[in-house]
């Protein structure tokens, strides 16, 4: 059995693909495009997400209390694709061993990459507002959820609810333990006495 030569999507493409998840949210969506890209274009993708979060942390620095404006910068830059790794490889691994999906790893990061990042920046760019910040916070990660979950039905064909919806609540606990210890290793350096 021979694995399909994946595509190499251009961020234009993958824009354009965003806009479609995000537009016809269905399983089947995600399915148009899992296989058009990999895991180089998922993290390029992700990538700019943390590049646009990084410049705003950045910039609004002093707003955050206690962690400085190279901080903010170097912490994001770093954590966004290393926390997407991380929560993209528990979705795989989860999914693939207590499931028996039968996705690949490239189709879970180019996947969940395709709504991701759009919402992260929009996350980022409208959570500055100070009135707004918490508000666009809970409806950003109720769309992450949502989107998440189909994206476990595509990437990992897990077509049956109760599995989709325990490997995406497994692994956002795989995600927050592990995301939260290297969260705090990263951004000690950076934090002020």
């Amino acid at each position: 059995m021979t694995t399909p030569t994946r595509l190499q999507a251009s961020l234009g493409d993958m824009f354009r693909q965003s806009l479609a998840v995000l537009t016809r949210p269905a399983p089947a969506t995600f399915e148009l495009f899992e296989r058009r890209g990999g895991v180089g274009q998922a993290l390029t993708y992700v990538l700019l997400a943390a590049l646009v979060s990084a410049v705003i942390g950045a910039l609004f620095a002093p707003f955050h209390e206690g962690v400085t404006f190279l901080g903010q910068f170097v912490t994001r830059l770093i954590l966004i694709p290393l926390q997407f790794v991380i929560f993209t490889g528990a979705v795989y691994l989860i999914g693939r061993s207590l499931f028996r999906g039968t996705g690949t790893y490239p189709e879970v990061a180019y996947t969940f990459a395709l709504f991701f990042v759009p919402l992260s920046i929009l996350g980022t760019l409208l959570g500055i507002i100070p009135i707004l910040g918490w508000i666009v916070g809970v409806v950003i990660a109720a769309l992450l959820i949502f989107f998440g979950y189909l994206a476990v039905q595509s990437s990992m064909n897990l077509r049956d609810s109760v599995s989709a919806a325990v490997t995406l609540l497994l692994s956002g606990v795989a995600y927050w333990v592990v995301g939260a210890f290297l969260a705090a290793l990263i951004l000690a350096p950076f934090v002020r006495g």
